[in-house]
């Protein structure tokens, strides 16, 4: 990556001050949340979304299990943002296991409710471990999907990028021009999958430029509360596990006081390295907690304003 003089000045700054010292307060976040599945689970995802609200994120979107299995619990959470806070809320929708047809209801369904953002994914297969098989009168792709979705509604459409190459994809010059078929089908822009080191969001973002991909792409932000449980699910999108960050959780099985505080450092470590390359819009896998993301987002800059608390109490 060629760093330009601006870049060049603010990671001098970056490295010759605190880290978090005096970002300018330019900085603009999302959140995703999934939908609950019991009513304790629900009130602690209400309880952090009230947490995040004053934040005023630039969106906040709910996930979409495989084959439409939070179909309802989807939609549910996502009106409820409409009539009960000032968020603007994306919903997921996925190609998996549904007719054409069916998924174009749904997205009418949304429009219906208010939204007007809508997160586009191909999906991942209702059984781990088999490999994508469209539906016979469905998608068979996200971009088929971002097409569709143009003809039901002016939405504004985000989709998936994955800066270590989506595990179907063949190599990653083939996992880039499936993103420029995305955005040329008429998304706004990206959201990567998690990751762990600045270059590698650098790198994809420089090879997707060199191919033609001049939209808008938001680091997806993974806040580690539970060091297995990312194990596991970096495993499954083949997601890079630095030795450094398994050494620095070491021995904090029991401690989820330190956890957290180990957590909040890592990523807001790697979202200020971000900043320096000129990034200025991070998206958060809260997991629907709030803490790891707010104390994140409080380094940043990212703050409430009077106005905003005043809105959300």
């Amino acid at each position: 990556m060629t760093l330009s003089v601006k870049q060049m000045n603010e990671a001098s700054r970056a490295l010759a001050t605190p880290l978090f010292a005096d970002v300018p307060g330019d900085i603009e976040v999302s959140f995703e949340f999934f939908p609950p599945k019991t009513e304790a689970m629900e009130a602690t995802l209400w309880d952090s979304i009230k947490t995040l609200e004053p934040l005023e994120p630039r969106f906040v979107s709910v996930t979409y299990g495989a084959g439409g299995t939070t179909r309802e619990r989807t939609h549910n959470t996502v009106a409820r943002i409409v009539r009960e806070t000032s968020l603007t809320p994306a919903a997921h929708l996925t190609c998996v296991d549904a007719s054409r047809d069916e998924i174009d209801a749904v997205a009418r369904d949304y429009w219906d409710a208010g939204v007007r953002h809508i997160v586009a994914l191909r999906g991942d297969p209702p059984v781990a471990g088999q490999r994508f098989s469209a539906h016979p009168q469905g998608y068979d792709s996200a971009a088929a999907l971002v097409d569709g979705l143009r003809k039901v509604g002016a939405f504004d459409i985000s989709v998936a990028a994955y800066p270590e190459t989506h595990p179907d994809a063949a190599s990653l010059a083939s996992d880039i021009d499936n993103l420029k078929r995305k955005l040329d089908a008429g998304a706004s822009r990206a959201i990567t999958q998690f990751f762990f080191e600045p270059d590698t969001f650098f790198r994809f973002r420089d090879a997707a430029a060199a191919a033609g991909v001049n939209a808008e792409i938001v680091p997806g932000i993974l806040p580690v509360s539970n060091f297995a449980q990312t194990l596991r699910m970096a495993g499954m999108c083949k997601t890079d596990i630095p030795g450094w960050m398994a050494r620095l959780f070491e021995g904090l099985e029991d401690k989820p006081a330190s956890r957290q505080l180990v957590a909040a450092t890592i990523a807001a470590e790697l979202c200020r390295r971000l900043y320096a390359g000129e990034v200025r819009h991070f998206h958060f896998y809260t997991l629907n907690r709030a803490e790891l993301s707010y104390a994140i987002c409080h380094m940043l800059g990212v703050r409430p304003t009077p106005l905003a608390q005043e809105k959300a109490a």
